[in-house]
């Protein structure tokens, strides 16, 4: 690593180009950087290196020298000889080194692979028409791109079991497994559960728990996301869709302040499963077992589908206006909420300003797992800092608001997403005010609310958090809402209008982004195209000097420029 954080570069000969590639980086990376696959199955970028599978076999040569003198051994031509090996070396474990010659694609590493190959076939069995790897699987494809094409292999597949459950989570079809290892190492390494291994010798491996245990812990699924084969499934997936039918959808986590980035898989408006993204700077590549569920609450009959003012259905227009009018008669108080987006956190900030409205927001807690599970258990805390709704580390409770209602000085409730008798008020509290409720599920404060407005869940609209290391990121909406609902920005953003005397009726993010940026502080200069995929690491000034819990997050690739930004003070 250079001084400036960028990897220092080396050149080396690959497939007879010269080209740079960064120092140590082993021969898989390495050639992938110039367009080269090299096939592996046991390798992976954030596990330790195994060598088991041997499909990434390759060539490898340095320049010789004289052992005596050390000048260069050049041949007839004064072109230094290359020293290639005498077998082939595989990639995962070969760093790469100045000078070093590779060869990928060579007729030697070609037989190689077609031998692995075949050897990994001999007792697989014939059924991916109805595996749930088909059409992410790597066995079918290298076995398309580097297999001989047929078998010689006569006698009868050895049988292993199949359908055996692992823990709630996962369930093993052994005869797929390849033995690469990878799911071992990563419950040792990663999960910090050792719990899986192999018994049995030769083609009568197989992976199974250690007596008395199961795998059960809340990464398990990571172990179906890098399997390479069909082998390691998802109890709550098998069978339930062909993957190529799913359309995938960047997101994001709300389970915690991390903010792991996601893929969500959907059909016809219907999602069917949640996969971690690769972010170096937040959770390498992978999530929690929980966090993949954060969509089935939506899919409740406690869902609110319909906008209402004093119990009768409205349009979105007139229950915003309806919600201005109550807000414009002042003595207002907003219960903002860390669930909600940068941008509506935002908009609300605006109508706190034209209510001169006191501002209440509760952070929820759990317990953390010091790996990507965090104490604070909302997505967008650090957005609603920054954005200025409040000014420090928020309570437990609204024991502050409480007194307010009681005293008279409060006579209306702006309320996001938060059951305030779950928080210090009574339900009898909520009859002496008017309150308008803002949220995706039926409570003790919609039901007495005069006006109720329903809002989308982070699958169904864009958006934007600001995790626990102070990162920006976005995410697309993934299904459509409900029948009949916009996204609560748009219905903030006309309650603004409203109180403004503003003939603006809504706002797209971009515009809001465009308000955004001409202001002051973290999101000055800032727009909506410019946020990356892999988000945005904002300056939180003072604000990262407050006293916030947050979990400890998994090793960083070094390499990667932005990772000692990401962890935490």
């Amino acid at each position: 690593m250079s001084a400036n954080g960028t990897s220092e570069m080396i050149t080396i000969n690959l497939d007879g180009n010269e080209v740079e590639v960064p120092k140590g980086a082993n021969a898989i990376e390495a050639a992938k950087l110039h367009g080269k696959e090299i096939p592996h199955y046991c390798y992976h970028p954030k596990l330790s290196i195994a060598g088991n599978c041997r499909m990434c076999l390759i060539e490898m040569g340095m320049p010789m020298r004289d052992r005596g003198t050390g000048e260069a051994i050049l041949d007839e031509k004064g072109v230094q000889k290359i020293g290639w090996g005498p077998k082939p070396v595989i990639g995962c474990a070969t760093n790469v080194a100045p000078g070093m010659h590779l060869r990928t694609n060579s007729e030697t590493v070609k037989e190689a692979r077609n031998g692995v190959t075949e050897f990994l076939l001999i007792n697989h069995p014939l059924d991916c028409p109805i595996c749930d790897q088909a059409g992410e699987c790597r066995l079918q494809e290298f076995s398309a791109d580097h297999g001989r094409g047929y078998s010689r292999f006569i006698e009868d597949k050895n049988v292993k079991p199949k359908r055996t459950v692992l823990g709630p989570r996962v369930t093993l079809d052994d005869e797929r497994c390849i033995l690469c290892s990878r799911c071992v190492r990563f419950s040792q390494e990663v999960a910090k559960d050792d719990v899986l291994g192999f018994v049995d010798r030769g083609t009568y491996s197989t992976l199974t728990c250690y007596p008395g245990k199961e795998l059960a812990n809340n990464y398990s699924l990571n172990t179906v996301d890098i399997c390479p084969v069909g082998a390691l499934t998802s109890s709550d997936f098998r069978f339930k869709m062909r993957v190529w039918f799913l359309k995938r959808t960047n997101s994001i986590c709300t389970e915690s302040s991390v903010g792991a980035n996601t893929t969500v898989w959907s059909r016809e408006g219907k999602i069917y499963r949640i996969t971690p993204r690769r972010n170096d700077a937040v959770n390498d590549t992978w999530m929690t077992d929980s966090g993949r569920d954060c969509f089935k609450p939506y899919e409740s009959e406690d869902r609110l589908t319909q906008y209402t003012v004093d119990g009768v259905h409205q349009s979105p227009e007139v229950a915003a206006q309806a919600a201005a009018k109550l807000l414009a008669a002042g003595s207002v108080a907003v219960v903002a909420s860390a669930h909600s987006t940068v941008e509506e956190q935002f908009i609300v900030q605006g109508i706190v300003k034209e209510t001169g409205a006191s501002v209440s927001l509760v952070k929820h807690e759990g317990d953390g797992d010091g790996i990507l599970l965090s104490e604070d258990r909302s997505p967008n805390l650090r957005g609603a800092l920054l954005n200025g709704l409040i000014a420090e580390l928020p309570g437990a409770d609204l024991s502050s608001l409480s007194a307010q209602v009681d005293s008279g000085a409060v006579k209306t409730l702006l309320v996001l997403h938060e059951d305030l008798t779950q928080l210090g008020l009574s339900e009898a509290q909520l009859k002496t005010v008017q309150i308008i409720y803002l949220g995706a599920f039926a409570n003790a404060v919609s039901q007495v609310a005069q006006v109720v407005i329903p809002s989308l869940s982070v699958f169904e609209k864009a958006g934007s958090f600001v995790n626990q290391n102070f990162r920006l990121q976005k995410f697309a909406p993934a299904v459509p809402g409900p029948r009949g609902l916009v996204a609560e920005l748009g219905v903030l953003a006309m309650m603004e209008a409203k109180l403004r005397e503003d003939s603006l009726q809504v706002l797209t993010i971009e515009q809001v982004w465009s308000r955004m940026g001409e202001g002051e502080g973290a999101f000055a200069g800032l727009a909506w195209q410019k946020i990356p995929d892999e988000g945005l690491k904002l300056e939180a000034g003072s604000l990262a000097q407050l006293d916030f819990v947050e979990s400890k997050n998994l090793k960083y690739d070094p390499a990667t420029p932005e990772a000692a930004e990401a962890l935490p003070a």
